[in-house]
C-alpha cells in the first residue's frame, strides 16, 4: 500500500507518494505554496496522487512549516527529523545536512539510521536563505537558473550587510554605482556561502554532507558552497524533495507497525 509525506514550506508545498514495503517512489510533486499552506498541502498530495497513478495513501506524514495547517495528515512530524531521514535514505553515507529553504537555514548532523544527533536553525534573518535571493531576484529581473547563470561570471562585489533587508539597499547603491548585475549575483551568492559555512562550523564535521532545499538546484551556488566549505557537496536529483521523502519514509516506518 502506498504511503505519503507533505512538506509544506514558506515557497513551495511537496509530495511524495512511496510504496510502504519496498520504499519504492511512485509519484511526487512540487508546487508554489502561496498564501494558503492547507489548500497548497492538498494540491500538491493530489498531484503527487495522480503522478503516481492516481492511489490514495493509507497514511500519510506532513512536515515544513504549514504541517499543522494539514487535517488529512495521520502524523505531523518536525523539518529537521524529515530531512535528515530523507538525506541519509538518499546517500547512505550523509553525517551532516545542510538545508536553505525559503525562510531558514539549517544545519543537521545524523546518525547512519538517518535520525537526528544535533542541528542548528537560522530562522531569525532572512539572509543566508532563499528569501534573500528571492529579493535579489526582484531587483535584477532574473529567475534563479539566471541568477546562478550570472553568479558564475561574476566577480563577487562585496555585500557587507548582514540583514536581508539592508543588503536589498546596498544591492541598489552597488547598481547605481555602475556595478555590473553578475558581480552583485555573485557577491549575495559567496554572503549566502559563507552564512552556510559559519553554521555548519559550529557542528563537527562527519561523514558526507548532503545539500537539500530550493537552492541546490543552483550548479554555480552548490560549487560555491562546496568550494566555500573545503569538502564535496552531495546533491539529490530533486533537492527540493528531500524533506517530503524523509516524511513518507517515516510514515512508511509508523505504517508498518
Amino acid at each position: 500500500m502506498p504511503v505519503a509525506g507533505v512538506d509544506v514550506g514558506s515557497v513551495a508545498a511537496k509530495a511524495v507518494i512511496l510504496d510502504e514495503i519496498s520504499l519504492t517512489p511512485l509519484g511526487a510533486a512540487v508546487l508554489p505554496t502561496g498564501w494558503n499552506p492547507r489548500e497548497a498541502g492538498e494540491k500538491a498530495l493530489a498531484a503527487a496522487s495522480a503522478d503516481a497513478g492516481n492511489v490514495a495513501p493509507r497514511f500519510v506524514a506532513a512536515t515544513g512549516y504549514g504541517r499543522v495547517s494539514l487535517p488529512f495528515a495521520d502524523k505531523v512530524v518536525t523539518e529537521i527529523s524529515c530531512h535528515a531521514a530523507g538525506a541519509v535514505h538518499l546517500f547512505p553515507e550523509t553525517g551532516v545536512v545542510l538545508d536553505i529553504g525559503g525562510q531558514d537555514s539549517k544545519v543537521i548532523s545524523t546518525d547512519p539510521d538517518g535520525s537526528v544527533q544535533d542541528f542548528l536553525m537560522n530562522d531569525k534573518c532572512a539572509a543566508g536563505t532563499g528569501r534573500f535571493l528571492q529579493v535579489l531576484s526582484g531587483i535584477l529581473d532574473m529567475d534563479l537558473p539566471a541568477l546562478g547563470e550570472a553568479a558564475a561570471h561574476g566577480k563577487p562585489a562585496a555585500i557587507s550587510s548582514m540583514c536581508a533587508v539592508f543588503a536589498e539597499t546596498e544591492i541598489i547603491g552597488l547598481l547605481a554605482r555602475g556595478v555590473p548585475p553578475a558581480d552583485v549575483a555573485a557577491g549575495v551568492f559567496l554572503s549566502i556561502a559563507r552564512r552556510m559555512r559559519s553554521l555548519a562550523s559550529r557542528i563537527p564535521m562527519r561523514g558526507q554532507c548532503t545539500f537539500t532545499g530550493g537552492l541546490a538546484m543552483s550548479p554555480a551556488f552548490r560549487n560555491l558552497l562546496a568550494a566555500e566549505l573545503g569538502v564535496p557537496v552531495n546533491v539529490p536529483p530533486q533537492p527540493q524533495l528531500a524533506g517530503a521523502l524523509g516524511a513518507a519514509l517515516l510514515a512508511a516506518r509508523i505504517s508498518r507497525k
